[in-house]
């Protein structure tokens, strides 16, 4: 159990990533390659990013250089993942590569059994194996994650709807309670549920990054380094595909046309509460419930219960369509390229 301490100064500080951190999607992405848990989730990803590495030629440099650097284990160097990658990829492979020769050696023998069996990873304090590693990372990117970048942000907007709707409700302190079950708020501690790091984080005035993260399976992650800006990686909700024998699929689609559903849809660009959708469509509150149920079981929306309210958000799906329809949700940032 890791305990972040907060002061008010710290809550204040307090803010919420607006896209996906690229060196940390790598991380946890190529985690996902290492376990069978979760996969479900990640199932149409795996077999097409595991077919794209093959094709384009980068499967062994996955197997021998980056698996290695990134364990999926209680630790991986704290340098791979600095923060500025939250100002894109280019920015955060640039810190890897001005990384300290002395920080580097420090944090990679930490990495013991890596380091046993992969006796060339201390060797990343040299620049040119650094340069090496940056240009393979950004490979991986380009092959595994860029593709899925669209579906990846819509699910980071829905999330960032929902604590948005928890800040505006209860300010910092309704935003950090909204990150229940993994995380409990008990003021002035959060309370994390990690596989990697325990203990007492003190914020020191410091506040802290809350990052969604599309690759994170189950638990929250964060730095090792406590001297490091805190960051809190934490994990998108996955749930299960609807079951075309159970509403969803073709037949519930067919049935969204209408003024209606359409209302709705566009409601649900910002997150919006069943009371909300209903008034967007001119309908009553028990109607728009029959509404919203065709909606997500076509997979067009989310439903997501905050305190007292359901909130309605767009899947990667229903973004896609309202943009192909020329009804257009407000596009996301794109992030930085390198």
């Amino acid at each position: 159990m890791l305990r972040i301490h907060f002061t008010e100064v710290d809550l204040a500080r307090t803010r919420l990533a607006f896209r996906p951190d690229p060196l940390w999607e790598i991380a946890s992405s190529l985690h996902r390659f290492q376990t069978r848990r979760g996969r479900w989730a990640y199932s149409g990803w795996y077999r097409s990013a595991a077919h794209r590495l093959t094709e384009s030629g980068l499967a062994p440099t996955v197997r021998s250089l980056l698996l290695p650097a990134f364990p999926r284990a209680a630790y991986y160097p704290d340098f791979l993942t600095p923060p500025e990658s939250q100002e894109g990829l280019a920015a955060g492979l640039e810190a890897i590569l001005a990384t300290p020769r002395d920080r580097v050696l420090r944090e990679v023998a930490l990495v013991a059994d890596a380091a046993r069996h992969h006796p060339w990873l201390p060797r990343l304090a040299e620049p040119e194996q650094r340069r090496t590693l940056a240009d393979a990372l950004r490979a991986y990117h380009e092959t595994a994650i860029r593709p899925y970048e669209e579906q990846i942000q819509a699910r980071i907007d829905a999330d960032r709807a929902v604590r948005a709707r928890a800040f505006l409700d209860g300010g910092a302190e309704g935003l950090l309670s909204s990150l229940a079950p993994r995380m409990n708020w008990r003021p002035p501690v959060l309370e994390v549920e990690h596989h990697m790091v325990g203990g007492d984080l003190h914020l020191n005035g410091r506040g802290l990054v809350l990052l969604p993260s599309y690759f994170i399976w189950h638990s929250p992650v964060t730095l090792a380094d406590p001297g490091l800006p805190p960051v809190l990686v934490y994990p998108l909700l996955h749930k299960a595909p609807p079951d075309p024998a159970h509403g969803g699929g073709q037949p519930a689609l067919d049935a969204l046309l209408g003024r209606t559903r359409t209302a709705v849809l566009l409601a649900s660009v910002h997150g919006a509460t069943s009371t909300e959708a209903a008034r967007a469509a001119g309908v009553s509150p028990t109607t728009v419930s029959f509404h919203t149920r065709a909606l997500r079981d076509a997979g067009l929306i989310a439903s997501e219960r905050v305190a007292a309210h359901v909130l309605h958000t767009l899947t990667p799906l229903g973004a896609a369509l309202l943009r192909e329809a020329g009804r257009g949700t407000r596009p996301a940032p794109d992030p930085p390229r390198p």
